[in-house]
């Protein structure tokens, strides 16, 4: 017998969490000795322990009401699985890079000055930074169009991402997609910067406006804990699914 889940909550319904490795070297999640199974119906495996632990840690946490919303490496891992849009790897990687034509840090403003003078000194340091570690130009512009990215840079990250699984994949494009900046999503990736460092400056300028507005605090401070949370979840993602080596130690121990 499996377990499957589509709504975004229910009551829980085990009792023990528990991976085990299976067919192909691939791990499954088990909850009272049934084996988890994708939305799409399909057998829940990873490809290494550490995404398996990681993965079982969420279930594990779980008080009386499974809140799946809240689950994000294995909603992350669901996605990869059953890919739901039926992409490949170079598909992804185009869909990443859309990204950096409209990148959050190359797009600045021409007024008011206090605003322009953050944009610079915030945004200027990680734009620097992703130039030269990995030899490529991006620029930054006011014009509403952003700047002409050159086709060698494009190619560069093509290529770079070209080293990534897809598992690997699925984890950036989501970090991607909720910073909506390539180069804070590998500045991440690359440990130059906190997810904390990350998040406020993919919220730079609506962070100015808050601070000279103000806002409703409630709405504002859930919405910067759930987008730090995405983002973190993520990155681990990336981090786990990249594991080659196994993790020897006891899941779960009490």
């Amino acid at each position: 017998m499996c377990v499957s889940f589509l709504s975004t909550e229910r009551r829980k319904f085990y009792q023990d969490v528990s991976i085990a490795q299976g067919e192909g070297g691939l791990y499954e999640i088990n909850l009272d000795r049934k084996k988890l199974k994708t939305p799409g119906g399909k057998l829940f495996a990873v490809p290494n322990e550490a995404l398996a632990i990681g993965v079982a840690t969420e279930w594990d946490v779980q008080k009386d009401t499974l809140k799946f919303y809240s689950m994000h490496l294995t909603t992350l891992c669901n996605t990869a699985i059953d890919n739901p849009t039926h992409r490949d790897k170079e598909q992804m990687i185009v869909a990443a890079l859309k990204f950096l034509e409209t990148d959050t840090v190359c797009y600045r403003v021409e007024e008011p000055q206090k605003l322009v003078e953050l944009q610079k000194n915030e945004w200027d340091p990680p734009l620097h930074w992703i130039e030269n570690r990995y030899n490529v130009a991006i620029g930054s512009s006011s014009n509403i169009l952003g700047p002409e990215i050159p086709e060698a840079t494009k190619e560069t990250f093509h290529q770079h991402l070209k080293s990534y699984s897809f598992w690997s994949l699925t984890g950036l494009e989501f970090v991607i997609t909720q910073l909506k900046s390539v180069v804070l999503s590998l500045g991440l990736i690359d440990r130059y910067l906190t997810v904390e460092q990350a998040v406020l400056l993919s919220r730079l300028e609506e962070e100015f406006q808050i601070q000279h507005w103000g806002n409703v605090e409630f709405a504002h401070d859930y919405d910067l804990f759930e987008l730090r949370a995405r983002t973190a979840a993520g990155v681990l993602f990336v981090q786990l699914s990249s594991e080659s080596q196994t993790v020897k130690r006891k899941l779960l121990q009490d």
